[in-house]
């Protein structure tokens, strides 16, 4: 973890932000939410430059390469948290002496982050926009609006539980609303937003800055960009239904077949339509998750995506990670893709830092400073569809099998790689155990048996298995939806923790459920912050269940 410096004016800017931060991020929200750059509302609504400087923001935030740190602040957002815990990566680097969040030591200064975004980048920004006549001038563009608010905001719960929300904006303290609340705010801002979309035509008003503006879906006519932003609130509504189906299965299903109903615009189906967020390509920005990768050698494969995809001898696995070079530490596994253990024992830098990194190099990488980190896919939809399909509902669009099997194929065709029918047909391959080449105390037993053909056969539990199990290769690397997967479902399942520095707090089986309130809402939100442990209706640690996280135990 370092800082990035190569645009001081924007870090300046950022700290002058974080300054106000400190106070509270949601407290006097109206205080903090004043222009740091100098400029009125009245010279930013000029031309529109508060739709392109606002908008951009908003939509950069919530995977976090925004400004100011980057990309320290997505490291800090998902990276040494969500994304090793959903089992796809693991850091090399011993930070804090070896106790941090990914051996369950939690680590109070990294588990604000997620929280202060959330609030200062994306609900600030587009509050601006909304009171400079966002929904009035633009109907459209406050309905993509809206889905950037629900997508962004929708993490930040699903990492702490309750959170403010229906009063942010008021002034005094800001109080927590619990999450079954929250994701009925949720439903009703996607209705907000469908029904502005539904309703663009080309004799809809629409800014001509609309291509600096819209970074989702770029160099498309305004008819195809405001349609595939309709799916897109469609398909987030799906995913957030299929999120509570353990809880409030009447709500689940309701939601999911109003986002699956054709009448209401369709959901994510093609590569192209997938919700990734496009880097600017001023220079300012580049995709964090490569950065940190290639420059500072500070996150690696983790043991469990390896195993599942050498296991299954996955095709995708070169398109995700590059294998442990040639080197005198590297001799007898060079060549080979190996993970690291979560909270593995032993970690020494110049050691693990060369096992399989993001697949960063070569002539034709995957991931450059300019990829777009993708937050959603189609391969994602469909998946979410099979499980619908298992549970019965209507407008899925097909059997649980069919849609589990388009999952798979649609996320081949998304990497590029073949031998799509092998690997459907394969019956028989399993993940594979972990062996730890410098230290033989991280090694583990294949976590499953789980093979990779349907099987209209098997029980419910076994199926729903299988769809988790691949939508999470499919969707990587985004880990926080993988990681509030696995929370929900107990799938793929994953390596535990190999060393577990809770002190009791974290159950190793169990694993981590949640980061912990942070330190600064204790300091300055304290009462409310007491309010929203007795809606969260446990201890708040890493070990405390959210609402959806009710551990049904089957199908």
């Amino acid at each position: 973890m370092k800082y990035n410096f190569k645009n001081i004016s924007k870090l300046m800017l950022a700290f002058v932000v974080l300054g106000s931060a400190m106070s509270s991020c949601t407290k006097n929200f109206e205080e903090y939410n004043k222009n740091n750059n100098g400029l009125t509302d009245e010279d930013l609504a000029a031309d529109g430059k508060d739709l392109v400087l606002f908008f951009k923001t908003a939509q950069m935030a919530i995977y976090n390469f925004s400004g100011g740190g980057d990309p320290n602040s997505y490291q800090l957002q998902q990276n040494l948290n969500a994304d090793v815990f959903s089992g796809y990566f693991m850091s090399p680097t011993p930070f804090n002496s070896g106790q941090n969040n990914l051996n369950y030591a939690m680590v109070n200064g990294w588990n604000g982050e997620p929280f202060k975004v959330l609030y200062l980048d994306v609900i600030k920004s587009i509050d601006k926009l909304q009171k400079n006549g966002l929904d009035k001038n633009y109907p459209a563009l406050g309905g993509a609006a809206k889905v950037i608010k629900v997508a962004a905001a929708n993490r930040v719960t699903d990492i702490y539980g309750p959170i403010p929300y229906s009063k942010v904006g008021t002034s005094g303290d800001i109080p927590y609303d619990k999450q079954a609340d929250l994701y009925t705010a949720f439903f009703k801002e996607l209705d907000e937003a469908t029904e502005a979309l539904k309703s663009f035509n080309a004799q809809s008003p629409m800014t001509d800055k609309i291509e600096e503006i819209d970074l989702v879906y770029p160099n498309l006519d305004n008819q195809t960009r405001f349609k595939n932003w309709l799916k897109l609130a469609n398909s987030l509504r799906l995913r957030l239904a299929v999120r509570i189906v353990k809880v409030d299965p009447q709500l689940a299903k309701a939601q999911a077949e109003k986002a699956l109903d054709p009448a209401n615009g369709g959901v994510i189906e093609a590569n192209s339509e997938n919700f990734k967020v496009k880097v600017p390509t001023d220079g300012t920005f580049s995709n964090p998750l490569w950065f940190i990768s290639k420059n500072w050698a500070d996150t690696r494969m983790n043991a469990s995506l390896q195993s599942y995809m050498t296991g299954y001898g996955d095709p995708r696995i070169s398109k995700y990670m590059e294998p442990v070079p040639v080197d005198k530490q590297t001799t007898g596994f060079a060549g080979k893709y190996i993970g690291i253990r979560t909270g593995a024992a032993g970690i020494e830098k110049d050691k693990y830092q060369m096992l399989s990194a993001l697949n960063t190099g070569g002539s034709t990488p995957s991931f450059t400073a300019t990829t777009a980190p993708i937050l959603m896919t189609a391969a994602e939809v469909y998946f979410l569809r099979a499980e619908g399909a298992l549970r019965s509902w209507a407008n899925v669009g097909g059997t649980a099998k069919s849609l589990y099997e388009k999952g798979v194929e649609t996320s081949f065709a998304q990497w590029g790689v073949s031998g799509l029918s092998a690997y459907l047909q394969d019956n028989t391959s399993k993940a594979a155990a972990y062996v730890d080449p410098f230290n033989a105390s991280n090694n583990a037993a294949a976590p499953t048996n789980l093979t990779i053909q349907w099987n209209d056969a098997a029980s419910n539990e076994e199926k729903l298995e299988r769809i988790i199990t691949q939508k999470w290769l499919a969707i990587f690397p985004e880990g926080q939806e993988a990681w509030s997967e696995f929370r929900r479902t107990g799938y793929p399942k994953l390596f535990p923790v190999a060393v577990n520095n809770s002190a009791g707090l974290i159950d190793t089986k169990i694993q981590i459920r949640r980061l912990p309130f942070p330190q600064n809402e204790y300091n300055t939100n304290a009462a409310e912050v007491q309010n929203a442990i007795s809606l969260l209706g446990g201890a708040d640690n890493g070990g405390t269940r959210l609402w959806w996280d009710v551990n049904k135990g089957n199908f």
